[in-house]
């Protein structure tokens, strides 16, 4: 930890404000001024006391944190790079793999901007984030590194700031405005800055734990994270007319297109998430037989097989087999299989030839249908489709956006919210948060709920 004895305190600061007054100390470590304010005049002379008493004993003050050696956690004696590695080995074990990619993302981005010094030109800023978030960040990866990307990792390690940095409010603010700002300097979306100060603070909460830093030093309240909202686009919902070309367009598609055409239609009747809908199997689907007269069936929804990448999950498989998201491991969640869906995966498991233990959705070589495959056949059917304005805009835009019309159905239909969450795998809370834009159809009869109420008598009636 770099110091100096280059210390002066001047006197505190007092202003005086409309609604309170405040005392701010005010000192100056080697040629660099610091500020620190307090709400009483008590608080504000212990303090500068102490200063004051660490210049007495000809104690050393940090460069970069402005406070004197004594007031200083263990921070000083770890590097950055190094808690980082320790961090994410530590979270590795309990996280899924989209968490770890999250993860190696938001230290990549804080790693850099902890550097002393930019990296040397021989390394391509390209190749220093591959290293860092591909490597450095990734457990199962970090002993596997090529020559050239350890290299780089050893540079980074004998560059990167110690915490003691995390104890400067200027660099913590340099760090934050790094996270919330994509490479070309222009700001990122609210959900990905919020997501990037939810994986740093958890690091910071481990950084407390384990005695390297005193406290959190990420700023909290509000205001301290832009503001983002989980309401579905009322764009984004697909109508009737434009569903039945969509997946009329995907059936006549030469290569997997009737396959395609099956899953599509289960994520625009029942509503299942992709990831649970790839991994259901034939045995998962309940339905009548032919001749009953009720056609209606059921899918038990038990497992999600998110795609995440190879290199972020324990079995090196793309697809990673988790339970239900929010729900208890080895939950089940039973969803209503309509008339209309019973007929189309009738059809599709006999055309198939699918046993029940077979996937019900498969790739073309009866492994798990890859999100690349459905996406890139749904972005061709919306192109062949759609006009272009309605191509350009958010009208079916993701694969999800099926879900998202299919649960906005179930609501407007008048199905109680409770029942709805139940079948889509959502709170009520979270329900309603997200899709009570979307429901319409019911004005006329609110209205007259409200007029049932009775009007005020008229004041000419009364003379």
């Amino acid at each position: 930890m770099e110091t100096t004895f280059d210390v002066r305190v001047y006197k505190i600061l007092t202003y005086k404000g409309s609604r309170k007054t405040s005392y701010t100390v005010r000192w100056v470590v080697a040629g660099k001024p610091y500020r620190e304010p307090f709400p009483t005049s008590a608080l504000a002379d212990s303090f500068r006391s102490e200063l004051v008493s660490a210049t007495r004993r000809g104690e050393a003050f940090s460069l970069s944190t402005g406070r004197p050696v004594s007031h200083q956690s263990g921070a000083g004696t770890v590097n950055w790079y190094a808690f980082a590695v320790q961090f994410t080995d530590a979270q590795w074990r309990r996280t899924s793999g989209n968490n770890r990619k999250n993860v190696a993302k938001a230290l990549m981005t804080t790693t850099i901007a902890l550097l002393r010094t930019p990296p040397p030109g021989r390394f391509a800023a390209v190749d220093v984030r591959t290293a860092l978030r591909e490597f450095a960040f990734n457990t199962n990866r970090r002993n596997e590194a090529p020559p050239e990307v350890s290299v780089i990792l050893r540079w980074v390690e004998r560059n990167t700031e110690s915490m003691a940095a995390w104890e400067d409010p200027r660099k913590v603010d340099d760090v934050l405005h790094s996270l919330a700002s994509k490479l070309d300097g222009t700001t990122a979306a609210a959900s990905s800055i919020k997501r990037n100060r939810r994986v740093l603070n958890v690091a910071m909460e481990y950084a407390v734990k384990h005695g390297i830093l005193r406290a959190n030093p990420l700023p909290k309240g509000r205001g301290t994270t832009p503001p983002t909202s989980s309401a579905v686009d009322k764009r984004s919902l697909i109508n009737p007319d434009h569903a039945a070309s969509l997946l009329g367009w995907i059936r006549r598609r030469p290569r997997g297109g009737r396959r395609l055409h099956a899953f599509f239609a289960t994520l625009y009747y029942a509503g299942p998430r992709p990831e649970e809908a790839v991994a259901m199997r034939v045995l998962d689907v309940r339905l009548p037989a032919d001749d009953d007269e009720d056609q209606w069936g059921e899918l038990l929804l038990h497992t999600a097989r998110p795609e995440v990448g190879k290199q972020w999950t324990d079995t090196g498989k793309v697809h990673e087999v988790r339970g239900l998201k929010g729900r208890a491991k080895d939950d089940t969640r039973v969803v209503p299989c309509r008339p209309a869906l019973t007929r189309i995966l009738r059809e599709h498991v006999k055309a198939e030839d699918l046993k029940p233990g077979d996937l019900l959705f498969s790739g073309e070589f009866g492994d798990v249908l890859a999100g690349s495959v459905f996406r890139r056949a749904w972005r061709s059917a919306r192109q062949q489709v759609l006009a272009p304005a309605e191509f350009a805009s958010p009208l079916g835009k993701r694969v999800y956006d099926l879900r998202h019309t299919c649960l906005t159905t179930w609501l407007n239909a008048g199905i109680p919210p409770a029942q709805v969450a139940e079948w889509a795998g959502n709170s009520v809370p979270v329900l309603l948060a997200t899709y009570a834009r979307c429901i319409s159809g019911q004005l006329k009869d609110h209205q007259r709920r409200i007029e049932a109420g009775g009007d005020l008598p008229d004041p000419d009636e009364d003379r």
